[in-house]
């Protein structure tokens, strides 16, 4: 019951896909059609990127303020992401980690296999220097919301793999938050086996290609701060 009611709002998602279709290459300033929007009605990055953010733009945006965080003014949104999408794209070169932009959003995709062990919710230890550096460019562009999203493979039982998800999701902010993200910016949510990227799963690598973490960040607003008052 609770995957049919993820799968039905990702299907009222998806009329807000051509609002963020375009998007500018940081590094070239072409504008292109984001991969993600083409693939958002197959689920690439899956539907939910187009919704609020987990818990609510208003309480999110509350607690961000509370904790000294500021809004980037509305005509430098676009500058501030375009900027922050090319540190992440220099710092995680190589290392397994994809990063996409769909409108003023950035998403970062971690592949559990380079991420996890096998089943395992804990960051590998030769992952964790990648992380690190995702983590020192979140630290120096902290005007944004950071949600945090685990997926698990369709192995297992639908339970376990809910469970599963969560955990990963959780470990990833644990991480972050022990490298100095503050907490009022980041949430959690686990998606289990309901979100799969690549299917049907036919070979190991689809399995994979399932298990992942995925870490979407969007801009903190004067809008949302002032929709928050």
């Amino acid at each position: 019951m609770k995957t049919n009611m993820i799968k039905l709002t990702l299907l009222a998602s998806i009329g807000a896909l051509s609002l963020s279709a375009c998007v500018t290459d940081p590094v070239t300033g072409e504008k292109k059609i984001s991969k993600a929007a083409i693939g958002g009605v197959g689920g690439a990055l899956g539907g939910y990127l187009l919704g609020d953010l987990i818990g609510g733009k208003n309480s999110r945006t509350e607690e961000i303020v509370g904790a000294g965080i500021g809004a980037v003014a509305g005509a430098g949104v676009g500058y501030y992401m375009d900027q922050q999408e090319k540190k992440l794209r220099e710092r995680t070169a190589g290392t397994g980690i994809d990063v996409e932009r769909q409108g003023d959003q950035l998403v970062l995709n971690m592949p559990g296999d380079v991420t996890f062990d096998y089943n395992g919710a804990l960051v590998k230890s030769q992952f964790r220097s990648a992380l690190d550096n995702v983590a020192s460019t979140l630290a120096e562009y902290p005007s944004t919301y950071i949600d945090i999203y685990g997926h698990t493979d369709s192995t297992g039982s639908d339970s376990y793999n809910q469970g599963l998800s969560e955990r990963r999701a959780a470990s990833v902010a644990d991480y972050l938050g022990g490298r100095g993200i503050q907490r009022a910016r980041m949430a959690t949510m686990g998606y289990g086996e309901s979100q799969l990227k690549c299917s049907p799963e036919r070979s190991e690598a689809d399995y994979q290609c399932n298990r992942r973490v995925e870490i979407r960040i969007a801009p903190v607003t004067q809008a949302d701060v002032n929709a928050a008052r």
